[in-house]
């Protein structure tokens, strides 16, 4: 096994991500992206599907590097409006079990008032490591 979640004799187990991930392999930084289509079109305005989208291509980039959400061990989700995110938590819920299924690496949310793209309403930092290879 090359990556195994951390989780501290005593703490509460967290919902939706991990304390903290110890992975062995080649290391994938995937730049922060967005919730727009290989055209850099978004596909929607609203937060649960730009969060989707955002995911996909999380997942594309991972795949194209010959890995999968498996290996994700780190991630930095950027946040323009935090009532939008949290009013939006079921259907991120549900697109997170959808793309990346059962998999929760160390995450942090930070809302931020602008991102570089005016349309975009999340953006998403990625660390993964891969099997050695």
């Amino acid at each position: 096994m090359t990556h195994q979640s951390v989780q501290p004799e005593g703490w509460v187990r967290p919902r939706g991500y991990s304390n903290a991930v110890l992975a062995e392999g080649r290391t994938l930084f995937i730049a922060g992206l967005v919730g727009w289509d290989e055209n850099e079109k978004f596909v929607s305005d609203d937060f649960a599907g730009q969060f989707a989208q955002t995911l996909k291509n999380i997942r594309t980039v991972l795949e194209t590097a010959g890995g999968g959400p498996e290996h994700i061990c780190r991630m930095t989700w950027y946040v323009t409006d935090k009532q939008k995110y949290l009013a939006s938590l079921k259907d991120v819920g549900a697109a997170w079990r959808d793309i990346m299924g059962k998999v929760y690496p160390a995450m942090a949310v930070v809302e931020v008032t602008a991102l570089m793209e005016d349309r975009a309403l999340v953006e998403i930092e990625t660390t993964a490591v891969l099997p050695a290879g």
